[in-house]
């Protein structure tokens, strides 16, 4: 994997801090995902760590935001968020339905007992963090 260059906003590891036990180590897993796919694609060589909407959020030059988060107003589940005007989420549904449950047209919903199928979940984030460079393509270049 070659180097990426992170520029972390210090206020994401509160975030992560103030999740309840139960969900912070599912949330730090799909930072992880983030990270760890952003350093397997090529031209990738910076990824912005932030908040957004007291989410954390990771942006790169030619992507879409990925934002995740969980919600104590309904605890048994958390989720990666992607810009509902954007043709991610509508290309992930049609290739990923067996999958992951969807929340309309804006982000993957997980049970905080499911078994997250990486691979899959993997081809989104690269979807995402390249959205500009793929939007044109039918499947995003999935």
């Amino acid at each position: 994997m070659k180097d990426l260059q992170i520029k972390i906003n210090p206020e994401v590891e509160l975030v992560f801090n103030n999740y309840p036990d139960s969900v912070r180590n599912k949330m730090l897993a799909l930072r992880e995902l983030v990270l760890e796919t952003a350093r397997e694609i090529d031209g990738i060589t910076n990824l912005e760590e932030t908040l957004k909407w007291g989410e954390p959020s990771y942006l790169t030059k030619y992507g879409s935001t990925i934002r995740i988060d969980w919600k104590s107003k309904k605890p048994e589940q958390y989720a990666m968020y992607f810009n509902c005007t954007s043709r991610l989420v509508e290309v992930f549904k049609r290739l990923f339905n067996n999958s992951f449950d969807f929340e309309g047209n804006r982000a993957i919903v997980f049970q905080l007992n499911d078994k997250i199928p990486i691979q899959d979940l993997k081809y989104c984030i690269k979807a995402a963090l390249t959205y500009h460079k793929v939007k044109h393509l039918q499947t995003l270049g999935i």
